[in-house]
């Protein structure tokens, strides 16, 4: 699993920083991957990277603010007018289908794709055979929402060595025995896979917050994940301004990063008064506090 950060600005885009998206690439074999916020410019950054729209395959919007979501309507027309035919399933707040749907009729847009669009509330939003997806409510000036992605654990290694000593060849039983599946033999003997396979493989796990002031509900979305991205929108010692709206500094990202035990803690969403110079002191505060810290910068590529 990867996340590729698109763009690490707060509210406006900079020389070196465009706003919020992010790609989160499953690696999975599959040719998809899911988007994380689309700010105004994001399918300007995707030209420089690897990445196609048409592979997308869903998108979640953290909240509605322009910084977060102006890139959206031209994404979507974008990938239409190249004939992708894809489906595509659009996740938000209240309201996200409101704005798709008049920026699309007001423009004389339209998508030649399946678009899906699905107003989330605080629980689950997806699940499917490989990923569960949460949402969990912040605090905000408008409705915000985190999202905590865990991959479901994978079926140990299959002994098949064994089984192979045992008379149980290659095929479609091997690949039923690894799923945990009981199978029977054509001798009718019964073969119940957990009995063949070695420890389950934790899944992996993510938490990705909008912007967001201290929340009780912090510490719950991030809990035990490899890696958790959180906005440290301004420096500790502005903590009274950050948080009157609706935003974190780089200490309070930490701590909630130490009390949640994350693995790594990735900061984004930096002011605009940030230079390189800037951003190089925020990422030292949050260390002080929890030393396995990185500083996003457009591009950046994070191995989950």
């Amino acid at each position: 699993m990867e996340l590729t950060f698109l763009g690490t600005s707060a509210g406006v885009p900079c020389k070196t920083r465009n706003v919020t998206s992010m790609v989160f690439n499953p690696m999975n074999n599959q040719p998809h991957y899911w988007l994380f916020d689309c700010g105004e410019g994001t399918q300007h950054q995707m030209l420089h990277t690897a990445f196609n729209p048409g592979k997308l395959s869903k998108i979640f919007i953290t909240h509605l603010h322009g910084d977060h979501i102006f890139g959206l309507p031209g994404l979507l027309c974008s990938r239409s007018m190249a004939g992708n035919e894809n489906p595509l399933t659009v996740y938000g707040p209240q309201g996200i289908r409101q704005f798709i749907g008049m920026a699309l009729r007001l423009s004389g847009s339209w998508t030649g794709f399946p678009l899906e669009i699905v107003e989330i509330s605080a629980g689950e939003v997806f699940c499917d055979s490989e990923f569960r997806v949460t949402a969990y409510p912040l605090t905000h000036p408008v409705e915000c929402y985190g999202y905590r992605i865990e991959q479901h654990d994978k079926p140990g290694a299959l002994d098949a060595a064994r089984l192979k000593a045992e008379g149980v060849m290659p095929g479609p039983h091997f690949q039923q025995l690894k799923r945990g599946e009981t199978v029977t033999l054509d001798d009718g003997r019964v073969i119940h896979g957990r009995e063949y396979s070695g420890p389950a493989q934790k899944g992996k796990t993510l938490a990705i917050f909008g912007d967001t002031g201290p929340t009780p509900n912090a510490v719950a979305l991030a809990q035990g994940v490899d890696v958790m991205v959180h906005e440290t929108t301004l420096e500790a010692a502005m903590a009274e301004k950050a948080n009157s709206r609706g935003h974190s500094t780089t200490v309070q990202a930490a701590e909630v990063a130490k009390a949640a035990g994350v693995g790594r803690l990735v900061i984004t969403h930096f002011s605009s008064r940030y230079d390189e110079v800037g951003c190089e002191a925020l990422l030292r505060e949050c260390r002080e506090i929890f030393p396995s810290t990185l500083a996003a910068e457009d591009f950046m590529k994070v191995q989950i």
